[in-house]
């Protein structure tokens, strides 16, 4: 009898494992701030994703040469390194949704300039002033403000499972505007009253719109996810006596005044010097990823294979959907193997197929080495978040995020201009070659600085862990 009672908890118990293995339970019993912060992701790679399938062929369509486009993507690149910089810099000082806010404006804007104007050198002002990203990944402040909420946000042991899904779900964001772009313009331009040039305007009026509602989002969060307080200072009522000698003044005290808090934070020994490692190997990273942003890549099969928006759309959905579930795996092994580890066993497969992709002369062949790609390219970005906030102090976290994800961006500037020139001389491949064998060298490079580097958490936890047997021994 007993027996029957326990035989229905069993399937229960198995999906209470399947869903905390996946990382959903940790999700679900996150914070709504967290949960809009994820959303938040979703809504606006979803529009980067729109804008970056057409955005090569839309400066194409206005008759703009292979060169100028690649000049384009390395200037907008480089203005965002000084707007993120700037804005991340003084971000925990002005306020973190304050400043979500302003990035949500600064891309409203870009949208609205490119759906209603055809010169290049306004686009590249609003490019480099607004947000349009080249690689269909993030640009502007936006991913080092909310990781480091995330990671203020939450505790270090459900930190990799909300990374995981704060990267899956803009990979889906991604994918999503991808196909949503790709079949709208494809039945634009099948109508006989909208031009190329039409079909790709009415994309980025989509693209500001997208910009208005992130807008609302941003001010919808909670004046939980900004950076905590400095302490604050002893009350001089706690430690005056509970009587007065007679002597004191009746009239109550002034109360002392807060302390200001500091517009740039301060950074520890041990961060800078982390920070220097860390920054001289995403520097590596993304300087290849520069070589091949998904905008060239996507091109890249438009003109040697001949493929329509539609079609394009379809293809790159599928493999940002197959990379999005690709990051729940990560995150499960990260569990077992560590961030380093799997940030580099995942992400070297991907390197190698990346430097592979130009070769193929046949459609099903190069489609291969994208889906084999797709299918680990993403995995090393949820531990490589997790082991970034834990490296970091809280109050460290949005400055240092940030000022690496302006080295990144930096140095990811110069390659879209050299893909460009190669492109203008019949030499696509040679730009895959260069990103994928820049990236596998990054990768053993992580693996042989970081391999048996020890977080801060780790080692609080092991002091912890010797306190505990010593007062148990005793």
């Amino acid at each position: 009898m007993a027996d029957e009672e326990q035989s229905p908890s069993a399937p229960a118990k198995v999906l209470s494992r399947i869903l905390e293995e996946l990382g959903l339970i940790s999700v679900y019993k996150s914070a709504f701030d967290t949960k809009l912060l994820i959303f938040q992701r979703f809504i606006r790679l979803f529009a980067y994703g729109m804008s970056t399938l057409i955005l090569v062929s839309y400066l194409s369509a206005l008759g703009i040469s292979d060169t100028h486009i690649g000049l384009f993507m390395t200037l907008t690149l480089a203005g965002d390194v000084i707007i993120s910089f700037l804005l991340t810099l003084i971000t925990d000082g002005v306020g973190r949704r304050w400043m979500l806010a302003l990035g949500a404006v600064l891309m409203t804007g870009s949208g609205v300039i490119f759906g209603l104007v055809g010169n290049y050198w306004v686009l590249l002002v609003a490019a480099i002033f607004g947000i349009i990203t080249p690689s269909g990944n993030e640009i502007g402040p936006f991913r080092a403000i909310e990781e480091s909420t995330l990671a203020h946000l939450c505790s270090s042991a459900v930190r990799a499972d909300i990374f995981a899904w704060y990267s899956l779900v803009g990979s889906a964001g991604t994918a999503c505007g991808m196909m949503t772009c790709g079949w709208v313009v494809n039945t634009l331009k099948s109508k006989e009253y909208w031009s190329d040039v039409q079909a790709y305007r009415l994309i980025f009026l989509a693209y500001g719109a997208i910009g208005v509602i992130k807008l609302a989002l941003a001010l919808s969060l909670s004046k939980k996810c900004e950076a905590d307080p400095e302490p604050k200072p002893v009350q001089d009522s706690e430690e005056a006596p509970l009587l007065g000698n007679g002597n004191e003044s009746s009239e109550p005290r002034p109360k002392p005044k807060k302390p200001r808090k500091p517009l740039f934070p301060h950074i520890s020994e041990e961060s800078r010097s982390i920070f220097i490692k860390l920054a001289l190997l995403f520097a590596l990273d993304s300087f290849a990823s520069g070589l091949a942003p998904l905008s060239w890549t996507t091109n890249f099969f438009r003109r040697k294979f001949n493929l329509a928006e539609g079609y394009l759309g379809s293809l790159f959905f599928t493999t940002s959907i197959i990379a999005a579930l690709s990051v729940l795996v990560a995150a499960s092994l990260a569990r077992r193997i560590g961030n380093v580890k799997t940030m580099v066993f995942t992400h070297l497969p991907s390197a190698i197929a990346l430097a592979l992709l130009g070769i193929p002369n046949s459609l099903p062949a190069a489609m291969v080495l994208l889906v084999f790609r797709a299918c680990t390219q993403s995995m090393d970005v949820a531990p490589r978040s997790a082991f970034l906030a834990a490296v970091l102090l809280p109050n460290e976290r949005t400055a240092v995020m940030g000022a690496i994800n302006v080295i990144k961006t930096a140095t990811q500037s110069i390659g879209p201009l050299i893909t460009g020139v190669l492109v203008s001389k019949n030499l696509f491949w040679v730009a895959f070659l260069m990103a994928g064998s820049l990236k596998a060298v990054y990768d053993l490079s992580i693996l042989a600085v970081f391999v048996n580097h020890q977080t801060r958490e780790e080692r609080e936890a092991q002091e912890e862990a010797r306190e505990q047997a010593a007062q148990s021994q005793g």
